[in-house]
């Protein structure tokens, strides 16, 4: 259970909002090329000024906010160094790693030996946690060299798509820069076609399944529903969320961080150390998002973003269910085509397990980074459906990994949602 989780650090719940990462959120409309490849030009606003696009099978790399502020290395930075090949990650080349964590047996076993506490490196429940803001009056003028937004001040632009722009914000209350995106809730309305409500909330929200297609604009505020109720370190923070009902813009407003965790396909992927470090991470992530009832349902290494400190943040929540009970019972088909579950594309119309699902996802992700590439590679989407259903993992004689990591990845790979391995199972 998460009582059970190891605190990989002692930071103030103050500290901890200052080191989470900013937001992506999705608001693609449903896929329709051939591969279930997204469109840069026409989907996701993203939070970089240099694009690179390597797309295949479904698999999509958008790069993240780059570094573009001076930081200081955490406190504990020393903790989390690999001293293993030269770290190709954007941004990252000199900075330490700082990730604590006790020896427990297994793959995620570490040397490193601190503390106990609930939700690994989040805070604890008991701790009164940082709430986002939600200003429903906007006031803009403009100043001598930029535009005063409440108390932000727009800087430059940092990012662009076809729904808004991101922004570098200037908080005149607190004294500290964030990455503000700017989106058109006319042009999200638009891309749909006509006008809808918010997504409803309760236990329409909660019963696992989402018959129809979301519209952009509804995807955005489930995605805001679902990060104001999440506080952790390896989950993205939303900070402020501005949307005032007389004005087009919706603005939100976050902690600008680092590229993702890794491009797909990659010609230098991870050490197993270094994989490990960050897998790590996932896990406590995605454990903290099923203890809150929320299956993520979008896992892979383009939605896995570093913040400041070191640690990966799980980003993304626009395809995301929340659910009631013990795990979700899931029908419909969303996420990237290469890191789906078999059980998520088959024909047979049963439900499926949510958190078999996240498993799985996790599997292919946890594959990429020891490899740098996904395990079921086609070039059609029928093609690359009947691999994930029918055919074996391989593992490439090119990067030799351990006995035992092998042995993970075949049971988190597992095509039985039944027999898969679980989120408690694997940190065993």
């Amino acid at each position: 259970s998460p009582a059970n989780v190891v605190d990989g650090g002692m930071d103030t719940q103050t500290e901890l909002v200052e080191r989470v990462a900013a937001i992506d959120v999705s608001v693609v409309p449903e896929r329709s090329d051939q591969n279930g490849e997204d469109n840069p030009e026409e989907n996701d606003t993203v939070f970089s000024d240099n694009i690179k696009d390597i797309q295949r099978n479904g698999v999509s790399s958008d790069v993240g906010i780059n570094e573009f502020l001076p930081s200081q290395q955490s406190e504990d930075a020393h903790l989390r160094h690999v001293p293993k090949r030269p770290l190709t990650r954007p941004g990252l080349s000199n900075r330490k790693l700082s990730l604590q964590e006790r020896s427990s047996g297994g793959y995620l076993a570490s040397s490193n030996t601190p503390g106990c506490g609930p939700y690994a490196t989040g805070p604890s429940p008991r701790i009164v946690r940082r709430p986002t803001i939600e200003s429903h009056r906007v006031s803009i003028s403009d100043s001598e060299d930029c535009v005063q937004l409440n108390q932000y001040k727009l800087q430059s632009e940092i990012g662009k798509g076809s729904y808004g722009v991101v922004k570098l914000a200037y908080n005149e209350n607190d004294d500290k820069y964030y990455a503000m995106k700017v989106l058109s809730k006319k042009k999200l309305l638009k891309q749909y076609g006509f006008p809808r409500r918010p997504p409803p909330r309760g236990s329409k929200a909660s019963s696992g399944e989402q018959p129809k297609p979301m519209a952009p604009l509804d995807r955005v505020y489930q995605e805001i529903a679902i990060l104001k109720k999440l506080d952790h370190i390896n989950i993205v923070k939303l900070i402020e969320v501005l949307d005032d009902p007389a004005e087009d813009n919706l603005y939100m407003v976050a902690v600008p961080l680092h590229r993702p965790v890794m491009e797909v396909p990659s010609e230098q992927p991870f050490s197993e150390e270094q994989a490990r470090l960050y897998f790590r991470d996932i896990v406590l992530g995605i454990e903290y998002l099923h203890y809150q009832k929320i299956i993520h349902r979008d896992i892979k290494p383009s939605n896995l973003l570093l913040g400041d400190d070191g640690h990966v943040k799980i980003a993304d929540f626009g395809v995301s269910n929340q659910f009631e009970g013990n795990d979700a019972q899931l029908s419909s088909t969303a996420g990237t085509p290469a890191f789906m579950a078999p059980e998520a594309i088959s024909q047979t119309g049963k439900s499926f397990s949510g958190k078999a699902l996240d498993v799985w996802a996790m599997g292919i992700t946890l594959y990429c980074f020891v490899y740098g590439k996904c395990p079921f590679i086609d070039e059609y989407i029928l093609g690359l459906h009947n691999r994930i259903k029918t055919k074996p993992v391989e593992f490439p004689e090119e990067a030799q990994i351990s006995d035992e990591l092998k042995e993970l990845i075949l049971r988190m790979l597992d095509k039985n949602p039944e027999t898969r391995i679980t989120v408690p199972e694997i940190k065993v």
